[in-house]
């Protein structure tokens, strides 16, 4: 009997350990928020790269587009660009982290708020990781480059950079490059 339930016992801690990475730490309202403030407009703003524009966001992100649909979150005061927002969602690992990745009006990385993170929390990296990425232009977003990786979340910031470079080479080439064309 004593066998059986440490059997149950260890089950158990199994079944809880292993959803016990998963957290949450803000829906997409409380994002939005945190992004531009309260009492901002958020307006959705689908973009649809053609081959020419997802080629040239391939070569200077350094990544492969894995879909043909980005959207981005427009805050407004009164009209008033105050940002853009992406929401990515990436597999570090084997689970998935999402970070908003918060652009300025004109286009330099102002803040990433992680969103969700499934993994360990050991392998994520800090807010202070992110916010010596703030304002560094989309050629120096590299490791190769000065940005310092953090021992024990090797995936976790290969990825977070990852998706900071695609969010920004797709802001550069759609909506700086289109800015006086609308």
């Amino acid at each position: 009997m004593k066998v059986f339930k440490q059997l149950i016992l260890g089950v158990v801690l199994t079944a809880t350990s292993a959803t016990s990475f998963a957290t949450v730490f803000y829906s997409k309202t409380e994002a939005m928020e945190l992004a531009f403030g309260t009492g901002a407009t958020i307006e959705s703003l689908s973009l649809f790269p053609d081959d020419t524009q997802t080629a040239k966001i391939q070569q200077i992100a350094k990544v492969n587009l894995e879909s043909g649909l980005f959207t981005f979150y427009v805050g407004k005061n009164q009209d008033k660009i105050l940002g853009y927002a992406a929401i990515e969602t990436s597999t570090v690992r084997t689970k998935p982290e999402t970070l908003m990745i918060v652009l300025s009006p004109e286009g330099e990385l102002s803040k990433v708020v992680t969103l969700a993170f499934h993994e360990p929390a050991e392998y994520q990296p800090p807010d202070s990781w992110f916010e010596k990425l703030y304002k560094r232009p989309l050629t120096e977003m590299d490791f190769n480059k000065g940005v310092d990786g953090i021992s024990g979340a090797t995936l976790s910031t290969r990825t977070g950079l990852t998706s900071i470079r695609k969010v920004m080479a797709i802001y550069q080439e759609m909506i700086k490059n289109n800015k006086g064309t609308d």
